[in-house]
C-alpha cells in the first residue's frame, strides 16, 4: 500500500519514551506463556513516533509478561521495503512477522511458499475482526496473517484556496466539475494539484479511480477474468483519455515528475498547492511533511471523493483504498504466532484510532475515532458499495509496476491512453 514515512530509527527510539503510553492497554494486556527463549523479529514500514511508541511499549510490557521472549522492531522506508523485501524473505535475516497488503503480492509469496499457514492458530480471535479485513489475509481457505487497519484515496484540499478561487467543493460531483474546478483555481493564481511523479504510486491513483468510475466492479471483474479485450477495453482507454484531459491543464506543481511523496504531501502541508489526491493516512503525513509541523490545519481542510464519469459505471459509492496488516513468515515460531495475536488486540487499536494514525479493523474500535476527518472516511469505507485494493498491490508486483508506469507515461505525456491500456493488458495476460 502506498503508505509512507520518511524513516529516522534513531530519533524514534529516544522519542518514544516522551509519549504517554495509555494504561488501560497495558494492563489489558497483561498475560503470559510459557514459550522458549525466543527473538521475534517484526519488520515494518511506519516511523511515526506516536505509533512506534505504542508499538514498543505493547512490545516491553509482554517482554516483561513472558521472560525469555524478545520482540525486535525493523524498520525501511516504503520504497526500500518494497525493493528489499522480496530478498529478505529468500535470506536468513527473513523477519518473523512483516507489513503485507491483501492482494496479489500476498497471494503471490503463499504461492512460493514463503508464508505461513495459521489457520487453526487465528480461530479464537476471528471474530474480534470485521469479516472483510480478516479475509484479506485469507488465501484458498488458509488464513496467513491479521488485518491491522483499512484505508481510502481521496482528494485532501485546501479550503481558503478553494474559497480564493471561488471554488465549492461541494458542487464537485462529476469530472467535469473537477476540471472546472482546476480552471478557475489556476485563473486566481494558484496551482490546483500536487502530486509525487518520482514514487509513480501517487500517480496511479487518477488512473486507477478513473478506470474503476468508467468500467465500474463488474468491468474491472471482467479485465481480471480476462474476457474480451480485458484491460485494454474501450473503458481502460476512456479512462486513459480522461486522466489526459486533466493533464492537458497542466494542474500540477512545477516538477512534479521528479517529486516524491514527501515533497508533494509537503508541498500541500505549505499551502503551494489547492488539492493532493492521497489517502486518510496523509492526513497526518502533510503536516509532517510543511515547513511549519502543522500543514493545513483542520480548520481549513477539506476532504472530498473522488468525482463520478459521466455515462461511467462507476458509483460515488465504490471507494479505493487497501486493508494493511501482518503476515508470518513460512517458519515463523509458535511465539511470534501468540506475539501477533497479543499484538492485535482492541485497545491499541482503540488508542491508535483516537490520535488520528488508523482506521481500526477490530470490531467496537472505531468507536474511539475522534476526528472529523477520519470518522467520515470510516463512515465511507463502512458505505461503500465496492472498495477496491490498490491496483499496485492487487494485481501483484509485475502488473502493478505496469501500472504505476503507464499512469506517469500518460501524465508525462510519453504514451497515449491506448498505448498505456494495452501495457496493462499485456502484463496480465502473461499473470
Amino acid at each position: 500500500m502506498p503508505y509512507k514515512h520518511n524513516n529516522n530509527t534513531h530519533t524514534l527510539k529516544k522519542s518514544w519514551k516522551k509519549i504517554i503510553y495509555p494504561a488501560a492497554i497495558a494492563a489489558s494486556l497483561t498475560c503470559s506463556f510459557a514459550w522458549a527463549d525466543t527473538t521475534i523479529r517484526m519488520l515494518h514500514l511506519e516511523a511515526d513516533p506516536k505509533v512506534v511508541a505504542i508499538w514498543e511499549q505493547v512490545g516491553h510490557d509482554y517482554e516483561k509478561a513472558n521472560p525469555g521472549q524478545h520482540i525486535k522492531w525493523e524498520y525501511l522506508e516504503n520504497e526500500a521495503f518494497k525493493q528489499k523485501l522480496p530478498t529478505l524473505l529468500q535470506s536468513e535475516q527473513r523477519p518473523d512477522i512483516f507489513y503485507s497488503w491483501g492482494g496479489g503480492n500476498f497471494q503471490t509469496r503463499v504461492d512460493a511458499g514463503l508464508l505461513k499457514d495459521v489457520t487453526k492458530e487465528m480461530q479464537d480471535i476471528k471474530p474480534r475482526f470485521s469479516e472483510a479485513s480478516f479475509n484479506a489475509y485469507n488465501y484458498k481457505g488458509k488464513q496467513y496473517g491479521l488485518p491491522y487497519m483499512v484505508s481510502q484515496v481521496g482528494f485532501w484540499y485546501n479550503k481558503a484556496l478553494f474559497a480564493k478561487a471561488g471554488v465549492d467543493a461541494e458542487k464537485i460531483v462529476t469530472w467535469d466539475d473537477f476540471l472546472a474546478a482546476v480552471k478557475k483555481l489556476q485563473a486566481a493564481g494558484i496551482t490546483p494539484i500536487t502530486t509525487a511523479g518520482a514514487d509513480k504510486w501517487p500517480v496511479q491513483f487518477y488512473w486507477t479511480l478513473l478506470t474503476m468510475r468508467q468500467a465500474g466492479q463488474q468491468g474491472i471483474q471482467d479485465a481480471i477474468d480476462k474476457k474480451g479485450q480485458g484491460f485494454a477495453s474501450d473503458d481502460f482507454v476512456k479512462a486513459g483519455e480522461e486522466l489526459k484531459r486533466l493533464v492537458d491543464l497542466k494542474p500540477f506543481q512545477s516538477g512534479h515528475l521528479a517529486a516524491s511523496f514527501g515533497n508533494s504531501s509537503g508541498n500541500f502541508g505549505d499551502g503551494k498547492a489547492a488539492m493532493q489526491l492521497m489517502g486518510d493516512w496523509n492526513y497526518l503525513f502533510q503536516a509532517q511533511q510543511s515547513i511549519s509541523g502543522k500543514g493545513v490545519v483542520d480548520d481549513n481542510l477539506g476532504w472530498m471523493n473522488f468525482p463520478v464519469l459521466k455515462n461511467g459505471k462507476g458509483k460515488a459509492t465504490d471507494t479505493l483504498g487497501g486493508i494493511a496488516g501482518w503476515v508470518l513468515t513460512s517458519d515463523a515460531s509458535p511465539e511470534a504466532v501468540q506475539w501477533l495475536k497479543y499484538f492485535s488486540n482492541i485497545e491499541m487499536q482503540k488508542h491508535l484510532a483516537k490520535i488520528n494514525m488508523i482506521i481500526p479493523v477490530v470490531k467496537g474500535a472505531d468507536e474511539a475515532i475522534e476526528n472529523p476527518f477520519k470518522k467520515r472516511i470510516a463512515q465511507n469505507i463502512a458505505n461503500s458499495t465496492w472498495h477496491q485494493l490498490f491496483y499496485d498491490q492487487a494485481f501483484g508486483a509485475n502488473v502493478g509496476s505496469v501500472v504505476n508506469d503507464v499512469s506517469v507515461g500518460i501524465v508525462s505525456g510519453h504514451l497515449s491512453p491506448q498505448e498505456a491500456a494495452e501495457q496493462v493488458q499485456e502484463a496480465w495476460e502473461f499473470e
